[in-house]
């Protein structure tokens, strides 16, 4: 009978796969399943449709906080086209679903891939920058495609936006928020097995080191331009999958939503959760989502305060004020994010009484 390991002491691994493993005990794997049990009984519990709808784009934004950590975090190519990516995925889906009536299990990874595509050519740059120069190609990128998204307005319906038709799967119509759910979280965790799996391939571990010294990763026999264009198509791919997810269960897209400050939001979710973290990228979407709704609470109940009034504030700018403040803060006291508080805590339980 297979003994229950809990926390072993000390390194026991006697082989690559056993160190290569995602988790090492079992642990790990009870905590992992009493999770999902808690994922897929939420909707059962007494709470506001509003409170589903937070975890419902929550989940949506993981996704493709995901993709982005992939890009930045793992190969070290900074992106601020990302919010402009998700666009694509959620217009190549709304196009797929509109125009050519296919359902939504094959509107979803077709839209991922239409971006991948999209993502590999404005990847091409990577090949001979990086640094500030390749973020300012993706910044350059974003504007481009913004401006396709508005004037194609064959394909786009331009400022009218596209309405979405009801997703319907295995002959169920999804619609509410509950229904969203039970499809959001299981792709979600889809996504999420996918790039910890792919971390540990001959690919992600190029990324690695292509991210800690490219000249080094070249000179050890790696191909630098094939290895960062593919990071840039899985990236994209994250993306446009969400992006195509968050059209249907936004029931109807226009083009305001993929601007630029949508792709500060993706990069402040990479820093806040942990760059180089898959875990980190889920935290990061869940602080981000979080903070969003508390600072438009916020912002709604001071709006026609007599203070605020008298003093001529105004609180559009609340939000971007409160990202940088939020940045500032993590770069400041704790550089690799919110993954890394959440390390240490585990730490802390793992050693108790002991502190060290």
């Amino acid at each position: 009978m297979k003994k229950i390991q809990l926390h072993p002491c000390g390194n026991f691994n006697e082989s690559y796969d056993r160190e290569l493993t995602i988790f090492s005990t079992d642990f790990g794997r009870i905590w992992a399943i009493v999770g999902i049990i808690l994922l897929l009984s939420v909707p059962l519990m007494p709470l506001s449709p509003y409170l589903i709808y937070v975890m419902n784009i929550t989940g949506i934004a993981a996704i493709s906080v995901i993709g982005l950590n992939l890009l930045t975090g793992f190969t070290g190519q900074i992106s601020l086209g990302h919010g402009a990516f998700f666009g694509v995925g959620a217009y190549a889906g709304a196009i797929l679903a509109t125009r050519l009536n296919l359902p939504i299990f094959i509107t979803i990874p077709a839209a991922g891939l239409i971006t991948a595509g999209v993502g590999m050519i404005f990847g091409v740059p990577s090949g001979r920058l990086k640094g500030l120069y390749l973020t300012i190609a993706t910044l350059a990128g974003q504007f481009i495609i913004e401006y396709v998204l508005v004037h194609w307005e064959y394909m786009t319906k331009g400022t009218m936006g596209i309405t979405m038709p009801m997703p319907v799967f295995f002959g169920f119509t999804i619609q509410g928020d509950i229904p969203f759910y039970y499809i959001i979280f299981p792709l979600l965790a889809l996504m999420l097995w996918i790039a910890v799996n792919l971390i540990r391939t001959r690919f992600g571990r190029a990324w690695i080191a292509i991210r800690d010294n490219d000249r080094a990763a070249e000179g050890m026999g790696i191909p630098i331009f094939p290895y960062k264009v593919f990071a840039f198509a899985v990236s994209s791919f994250y993306a446009g999958f969400a992006g195509a997810l968050w059209a249907y269960y936004m029931g109807s897209i226009t083009t305001e939503p993929f601007n630029l400050s949508l792709s500060v939001e993706y990069l402040a979710m990479v820093i806040i959760g942990g760059l180089g973290s898959i875990s980190g990228s889920i935290f990061g979407a869940v602080f981000i989502t979080v903070l969003n709704e508390l600072l438009r609470f916020m912002t709604d109940s001071l709006m026609n305060s007599a203070i605020v009034t008298q003093l001529g504030l105004s609180l559009a700018p609340l939000r971007e004020f409160f990202y940088g403040v939020a940045i500032v803060l993590f770069i400041l006291f704790e550089p690799r994010g919110l993954a890394e508080v959440w390390r240490i805590v585990r730490s802390n339980f793992r050693l108790w009484p002991f502190p060290y």
